[in-house]
């Protein structure tokens, strides 16, 4: 099972099912289930929808769950033995079909050249109710970067 913090609104049944497929991105994630994965995001053949991600690494933006794809295969090849992600902090609101959610994701692992990659990120995922599932449709993943150093808090600890 993962590891999740969650505190719902009692009144909110679509934060409920949005977290509740936070939950299984987190276990695709977990298991390397690539498939499982981009069931979280809404898919290149929905019309007048198009994924965007602005992630915490280069590319600046990915437009389109393929190339998206791409991404997350790059990220778990990055770790041959697996990862380990956890969520926390979660908070959401929805207004009819449209929903936010706000998290951190912190990611360990042993990465290909044998050394251990521990980061965390700060995301926000806008969501849309289409054909009865939450999907994401926008995410927007970021660390805090000390304006001084330009280095970024990998740890994004408070």
């Amino acid at each position: 099972m993962s590891s999740m913090s969650f505190a719902p609104s009692p009144a909110s049944n679509n934060t409920h099912e949005i977290f509740a497929s936070l939950e299984r991105l987190v276990n695709a994630v977990n298991t390397n289930d690539l498939n499982g994965i981009m069931k979280y995001y809404v898919p290149d053949n929905v019309p007048d929808e198009t994924l965007v991600v602005f992630d915490g690494i280069p590319p600046r933006q990915y437009v389109g769950a393929a190339a998206f794809r791409q991404d997350w295969a790059n990220f778990l090849a990055s770790y041959p033995n697996g990862a380990h992600v956890e969520v926390s902090g979660w908070k959401g609101e929805s207004e009819g079909n449209l929903a936010y959610g706000r998290f951190f994701f912190s990611v360990k692992g042993i990465a290909t050249d044998g050394n251990p990659l521990n980061f965390t990120l700060r995301i926000t995922d806008v969501y849309k109710k289409i054909n009865g599932n939450w999907l994401a449709i926008h995410e927007h993943a970021s660390w805090p970067v000390n304006l001084a150093t330009r280095i970024a808090d990998l740890s994004s600890a408070p």
